[in-house]
């Protein structure tokens, strides 16, 4: 990102008197990827190797970079001749692909998940569940699979344990979700610790929450700037450039707003699913040119970087 990319709305604002407080340079993070880089590209809800084939389509079509693809219905909902050909089809664009693990929330027989106060979230229930995800993780690995979503901490920790001893690769990335998302710097320094690489914060948190968060960690940081309805359906183009001068090292996601809930995948969704993974991209392609507008479209990591770089751990993995 530029020095000093363009403010949305100056300088017309500038003109008729109503101009912005220039930003602290206090705020912005002092923190990078390893490769230097403060922004990634990820698409999420990509759920198949036909909706993969789509995104890259479709990105090569509209010019736009992609460091990471995602899916949400899980390793489960895939056979392996489906993941092996997501697999090589994202490793010829050296693009890092993360796979959801196990059994988690509402997809087993919990009912406080389904009560107004959301009781236990959306976790891994008893033992069965976490092993479950354990069982997806050293499948979904051995099949080349690199990174993996998690949603409790407990499973977190656990592959964490995993990669340290072997049973897993140890170059294997864990990737925090949404649907757990920190939102405040202590719970965010407890997941880095747990083994978190990314992690998904909500898209309803302010500019200075991140700011907040980047005074203790150097964990990089995923955002929806458009986060699917089920997570909100906020919108926060306009704010990227700023985003991710606070909240660097940052993935953008581009979820979609007022589409259809697609998990856990299968053909009778096909259309719908191949429909909003198009979408995500282009919606990509709008936020890349406006950050090309406000001359903030510097600062983007390598394509192919996928590492985060050293983090704290809490003791005893092994």
């Amino acid at each position: 990102m530029t020095d000093s990319p363009r403010r949305p709305g100056e300088p017309a604002l500038s003109s008729l008197g109503l101009s912005a407080p220039a930003p602290d340079p206090a705020d912005t993070s002092p923190h990078t990827f390893p490769d230097g880089g403060t922004w990634r590209v990820e698409v999420p809800s990509v759920e198949g190797p036909e909706a993969v084939g789509v995104v890259l389509k479709e990105s090569s079509r509209l010019d736009v970079p992609i460091h990471r693809i995602s899916q949400g219905s899980g390793v489960w909902m895939l056979r392996d001749t489906e993941i092996v050909e997501m697999v090589e089809a994202t490793a010829e664009r050296d693009i890092e692909l993360c796979l959801f693990t196990g059994p988690r929330g509402t997809w087993d027989t919990g009912a406080s998940v389904r009560t107004d106060s959301r009781g236990a979230g959306l976790r891994a229930r008893g033992h069965d569940a976490v092993a479950g995800c354990v069982e997806d993780a050293v499948r979904a690995t051995e099949l080349g699979v690199k990174c993996l979503l998690v949603a409790d901490e407990g499973v977190l920790w656990t592959l964490h344990r995993a990669r340290a001893q072997g049973i897993i690769p140890a170059d294997t990335t864990l990737k925090v979700s949404a649907l757990i998302g920190p939102v405040n710097p202590a719970s965010y320094a407890v997941y880095e610790g747990l083994g978190a690489d990314s992690l998904n914060v909500p898209s309803d948190l302010t500019l200075t929450h991140l700011t907040e968060i980047r005074r203790l960690s150097a964990a990089p940081m995923d955002m929806y700037v458009e986060a699917p309805d089920d997570l909100g359906g906020y919108i926060r183009m306009y704010e990227i450039a700023e985003l991710v001068r606070r909240g660097a090292p940052l993935y953008l996601k581009f979820g979609l707003a007022k589409a259809p809930a697609i998990y856990p995948y299968g053909t009778h969704l096909r259309d719908v699913t191949l429909d909003t993974a198009r979408e995500r991209v282009r919606r990509g392609r709008l936020a890349l040119d406006l950050l090309a507008r406000h001359g903030a479209d510097g600062g983007m990591s390598p394509l192919g970087s996928r590492l985060p770089g050293t983090l704290r751990r809490f003791g005893a993995a092994e």
